[in-house]
């Protein structure tokens, strides 16, 4: 009799676990499906989950599995921009658009298969070591980056101050070369400039847009204001961008009242940031090259489109995407493509770019920045005709 209800007891408990069990693998089913719209779908990803912890010959853990869900999630939505954050790539991104980060000082994006050095910061450990904008990353530390997608890239070249990573490179000549960089704190001051010699043209460098550049801009242009300036070269070269609002700010201060940029989303819902500025205040050039992207072709495309200014330089970069991060805790977020934007004449440069009104190359060997020499004289030939018209 003992034995007998033993057993009974023993089968009531493994039936009460089996049903416990059903019940909340059944209400986790029911949570997916609601997401995903799929029951089968939702089966699938929780019947991987459970062989792994059950099955596994060693350690599964429970974060790792869901970090590396989520970044499959959101690699499989195909677009190289649309990135899954974790705790060390976070804080990665909050330092860098705070205006200071570790690494080598490279900006790179991808274009088809291949990994193209959008911008190397000047003053910093790659441009020192003579990584253009242009060039292609095919390896890092002998690995080559055609499995890699651009986190994997980006973290393959970070690493710890002081360390060394070595990078193989295509130039624009197709010719292979490796460099060793030495990584180091990158900072990134994001505005400087001064008068032109022997000139009342102002000179003003955006390196990047970080949150402090709008403010910092204005700075600079009030303080050259006091100096006397009555033109501006604005250099956006090898500028890879950055914080949206801050290209919207400072193309607010140079294009007159109206449109700056459009913003659609993929319902098609459209926003527009605007200028309330009155009048263009000075004659303005600005400098632009394939490394000029997102926020640095906002101001480029606002300036071109509105006859503000003239572009002097090569086609820019053309990445007319707008991403936003969404935090998921306090240590990770997802960054998201949620937008393309257009230029006030309603034109998508994504992938495509913005040709300048006047084409100037920029010789590799070149001893004098004829860029800068051309936008010199447009502006003092402008001057003289204002002198003329007085």
């Amino acid at each position: 009799m003992f034995r007998k209800r033993r057993w009974q007891f023993a089968a009531c408990s493994l039936l009460t676990a089996l049903l416990t069990t059903a019940a909340v693998v059944g209400t986790e089913a029911v949570l997916l499906n609601r997401l995903t719209g799929s029951a089968s779908e939702s089966v699938r990803f929780l019947r991987t989950m459970n062989l792994l912890k059950r099955n596994y010959n060693g350690e599964v853990d429970n974060h790792q599995l869901f970090d590396g869900a989520i970044k499959g999630m959101v690699e499989a939505a195909g677009d190289p921009y649309t990135v899954y954050l974790n705790s060390k790539d976070f804080q990665q991104l909050s330092e860098m658009t705070g205006g200071s980060f570790g690494g080598i000082g490279i900006v790179f994006g991808k274009r088809g298969n291949d990994y193209v050095v959008i911008s190397a910061l000047e003053d910093n450990p790659g441009a020192k070591a003579g990584i253009k904008s242009g060039d292609i990353i095919t390896a890092i530390d002998g690995k080559p980056t055609r499995d890699m997608n651009m986190e994997q890239v980006a973290n393959k070249i970070r690493g710890k101050h002081g360390t060394v990573v070595k990078l193989e490179l295509k130039g624009k000549d197709g010719k292979l070369r490796t460099v060793s960089v030495v990584r180091g704190e990158i900072k990134n001051p994001s505005v400087g400039g001064q008068l032109l010699p022997d000139t009342k043209i102002g000179y003003i460098r955006i390196a990047v847009f970080n949150e402090n550049t709008g403010d910092d801009f204005a700075k600079k242009y009030a303080e050259l204001e006091k100096q006397g300036m009555q033109a501006l070269v604005l250099d956006l070269r090898s500028n890879p961008g950055g914080v949206f609002d801050a290209g919207v700010a400072v193309a607010g201060m140079l294009v007159p009242k109206g449109p700056i940029v459009s913003v659609v989303d993929k319902n098609g819902n459209k926003y527009e940031e605007t200028s309330s500025l009155e009048k263009v205040k000075y004659p303005l050039a600005v400098l632009v090259d394939h490394g000029s992207a997102s926020a640095a072709e906002i101001v480029a495309g606002a300036i071109k489109d509105t006859k503000s200014g003239k572009l002097f330089g090569t086609k820019t970069f053309g990445k007319g995407s707008v991403q936003s991060v969404y935090r998921l805790d306090s240590n990770t977020a997802v960054k998201i493509t949620v937008a393309k934007y257009y230029t006030p004449s309603g034109v998508s440069i994504h992938n495509v770019g913005i040709e300048p009104d006047v084409k100037v190359e920029l010789p590799e060997d070149a001893t004098v920045d004829v860029q800068l020499k051309a936008a010199e004289d447009y502006l003092l030939q402008q001057l003289q005709l204002s002198l003329i018209h007085i």
